[in-house]
């Protein structure tokens, strides 16, 4: 008993590394229950020996005990059993019902693994030999653990009833308990519903698809951003030119016809052309002298596609740049509108599909 006593005030320290946070605090968040059939078990102590005390005599004599039980939680169970002892000249059974408390994983915290688990309990029933009479008492259960489902008992029980005075007995039974069903234990705060888990999942899929997507408009305005800077550049660069033409020629005196070209089968300039257009409003067209007529062309080459749609096309871009022209507030009132369809030479069709700006 001595042992025993001393067993529970260690029990705290005895393998409860697992169960601290972070923080080195002992976790004791509330468990879920298991199902019904989960957490029992067999208990069978074959190996007894009991102190008997009755009308001021002592005497020792055998103990077995038979006990089944199951946990509702990890710290709170309950069980049944019979107890067989001899003494005082007589044989005795005990059928009794047990309150237990694992006090290892109320202080401890829960741990599947651990080695030794300490149990005090409380006990009351039926003792009967030539009579009956009720009985109660406490115990300290001693569970060490030998693998997932079978482990050593050691069951120190007090037990006292009265008869013609003060009487009890004292019995230590040595045996193997079986677990049954579900053994372990799942805390509250770590269980997920596993349609939670699908939303979760499916969450998370969006996340990264949304993810990826974002990276790709970042490459992508990246890149454009590069198109945008190097065109700038080369606008700087063409107006660098001109500038430096113009200084040294001393002005121009006559323009030559400009050309701004359309992708085959296309009425509208790409942003290259359009920034030449743009380049071509501000330094060149205000160098014109005054009194020449200016002509916009459409042109379509006739190596490729229908006659009917080449001359649509020539049309189409010719009125294209009219309108361009107009939106970047040039007067076209007095503008002369053309289109043509042009047989390429030599194989450079792509010379031909374009606007020609010129002046008469």
């Amino acid at each position: 008993m001595a042992l025993a006593v001393v067993s529970m005030v260690a029990a705290p320290a005895v393998n409860a590394e697992e169960n601290k946070d972070a923080e080195g605090n002992t976790v004791r968040h509330p468990y879920l229950t298991n199902g019904l059939w989960d957490n029992w078990f067999v208990n069978v102590n074959p190996v007894g020996l009991n102190l008997f005390y009755d009308d001021g005599d002592w005497e020792t004599g055998y103990a077995i005990d038979l006990n089944v039980g199951k946990w509702v939680t990890p710290c709170v169970g309950a069980r049944v059993g019979f107890n067989g002892i001899t003494g005082m000249d007589n044989k005795y059974g005990y059928l009794h019902g047990d309150a237990m408390w694992n006090i290892s994983n109320a202080i401890g915290g829960y741990k599947e693994s651990r080695i030794w688990d300490f149990v005090p309990y409380a006990h009351a029933g039926l003792l009967i030999d030539n009579g009956k009479e009720i009985a109660a008492g406490a115990g300290l259960l001693n569970v060490v653990r030998l693998s997932q489902r079978v482990d050593l008992t050691l069951d120190v029980r007090g037990t006292v009833y009265r008869r013609h005075g003060p009487a009890g007995f004292i019995s230590t039974a040595l045996g193997l308990s079986v677990n049954l069903g579900r053994t372990d234990w799942t805390r509250a705060s770590e269980y997920h519903n596993p349609a939670d888990l699908d939303k979760i999942s499916a969450a998370e899929a969006a996340a990264a698809a949304l993810t990826a997507a974002n990276a790709a408009l970042a490459a992508d305005k990246v890149k454009a951003e590069k198109k945008v800077e190097a065109l700038e550049t080369e606008k700087v660069q063409l107006t660098e030119s001109v500038k430096v033409a113009a200084e040294t020629a001393n002005g121009l005196k006559d323009i030559a016809p400009a050309s701004f070209f359309f992708e085959i089968g296309k009425t509208e300039l790409s942003a290259k052309e359009l920034k030449h257009l743009d380049f071509y409003l501000e330094n060149i067209l205000p160098n014109v002298k005054n009194g020449k007529a200016t002509v916009v062309t459409g042109t379509a080459d006739s190596n490729t596609g229908y006659a009917k749609r080449n001359e649509y096309l020539s049309k189409k871009r010719a009125e294209y740049m009219i309108n361009l022209l107009k939106q970047k507030g040039i007067a076209t009132e007095n503008i002369v509108v053309k289109n043509a369809v042009v047989k390429a030479a030599n194989g450079q069709a792509a010379f031909d599909r374009a606007v020609v700006v010129s002046f008469e």
